[in-house]
Parts: C-alpha cells; structure tokens; sequence
C-alpha cells in the first residue's frame, strides 16, 4: 500500500532548505505520494503538519535555525522540537524531525544532508506493526 508523506518546508535559509529536501526525497520509497509545503520558518511547521494531520501517513519537518545574538533561538528551536513531538505522540503519527539548529551557516551547509536521517526515521516507524 502506498504510504502518504507531507513534508513542511520552511525555506528562511533556502540553500540548506534545499539540501535537506533533497536528501530527504532519496530516501523516500519511489511508489509513496509526497506532498511538500513551504513555510517561511521553522516556528510555522507545527501548525501545517497540524492542519494535515489526518491527510497524510506520516510527516518530515525541515528547516535550519541558526543561533544570532539572542535568545530568539533558544525559544524558536525549543518550542518547535516540543510542538512537533506532542503531535506525533497525541496522533500517533511518525515526524521525521529534520530540523538543524546550528551556531554558524558553515555547520548548517555541513548538515543539509540530515533529512535522510529524519526520512529514514519515519520510514523505520511506519513499517514497525
């Protein structure tokens, strides 16, 4: 059977955004339907998963957040991280969490292959029984 994916793309950062789709997309079983939504930011991820929750099999969030001279990053990647977990958990639905914070562009640029990682992890789940 064909498994749905929704994957949430927040595009702030678009070259890592990028690498993280397509890394991500690799990995995904070529006979599921994909569907993917942009988003300016990581902090909107939740809500889009959320208004989808029940459309789709299972999710991929990805996005970058990278640490400036405030706590902003702290409370974005944080509020973000427990959003999607709470979702996942209450709906008992897998959500890849591709979603890279990181202190300078550099280590994002080194990491924009982690949505295989989180492809990976959801795939792992759905074919558990």
């Amino acid at each position: 059977m064909k498994k749905k994916y929704l994957i949430v793309l927040a595009d702030y950062y678009q070259e890592i955004s990028k690498g993280l789709l397509n890394s991500a997309l690799k990995s995904i079983p070529k006979l599921s339907l994909i569907k993917i939504i942009k988003v300016p930011g990581v902090f909107e991820i939740p809500v889009m998963i959320s208004k989808n929750i029940k459309k789709y099999d299972a999710f991929l969030a990805l996005g970058c957040v990278i640490k400036g001279q405030t706590p902003h990053f702290d409370f974005i990647s944080s509020s973000t991280t427990n959003a999607i977990m709470k979702l996942s958990v209450e709906n008992k639905k897998p959500i890849g969490n591709g979603i890279i914070t990181c202190l300078n562009l550099s280590q994002a640029r080194a990491r924009k292959k982690k949505g295989r990682e989180a492809a990976k992890a959801v795939i792992s789940i759905l074919s558990q029984k």
